[in-house]
């Protein structure tokens, strides 16, 4: 899901406490290559989402993660829960933002002549 915010996807702590595996299974479980920076999609393997480099940390899909515990790991049932999490700053300064241009729109639209 390139371009969607990270709220909604999971780091490696979360998939490690979904999965209730260790950090080193998971790492074997992921499909990575040290020489491609995204590798196609393996049924058989825990695929992270794209990047655009190294740098970035390995992020998954819940969809993916519960595709995986089902298909892979023959879980009968995968539960992926979502803490609600405090606003930051840049979403406050977003949430500014959206309320401030709502207002000048209201303004505009009340000025412009019928």
């Amino acid at each position: 899901m390139n371009g969607q915010p990270h709220a909604e996807l999971l780091d490696l702590d979360q998939v490690q406490g979904i999965l209730n595996r260790s950090r080193a299974s998971i790492y074997r479980y992921i499909n990575t290559d040290s020489q491609l920076l995204n590798c196609p999609f393996d049924p058989q393997r825990l695929n992270p989402e794209i990047r655009r480099s190294r740098r970035q940390p390995l992020l998954f899909h819940p969809n993916e993660v519960a595709r995986f515990a089902k298909d892979v790991l023959k879980y009968k049932t995968v539960n992926v829960e979502f803490k609600a999490v405090p606003p930051d700053q840049t979403q406050e300064l977003l949430t500014a933002i959206l309320a401030e241009l709502q207002a000048i729109r209201q303004l505009l639209e009340t000025q412009s002549p019928p």
